[in-house]
């Protein structure tokens, strides 16, 4: 699974293929998002500008994760 990191992670490259474990613990918007509590592991392939978050996860990984509405 992949993921882009954010300005405040992504230190001029540093980060790029590094492998991150991640969980949620909280909605980061109003809309109700209840969260799995599992753990994803994901691959930083590539950098994102101008979002508040600080990683974008695939599809795949977000979906791990959480509860998405559908």
């Amino acid at each position: 699974m992949t993921g882009a990191a954010g300005d405040a992670l992504w230190n001029n490259g540093a980060v790029w293929g590094k492998m991150l474990r991640l969980k949620c613990t909280e909605a980061r918007n109003a809309v109700p998002h209840p969260w799995a509590g599992d753990n994803v592991n994901v691959k930083i392939v590539d950098h994102f500008s101008g979002y508040p978050s600080t990683i974008d996860l695939s599809r795949e990984a977000f979906n791990q994760i959480a509860n998405p509405v559908t």
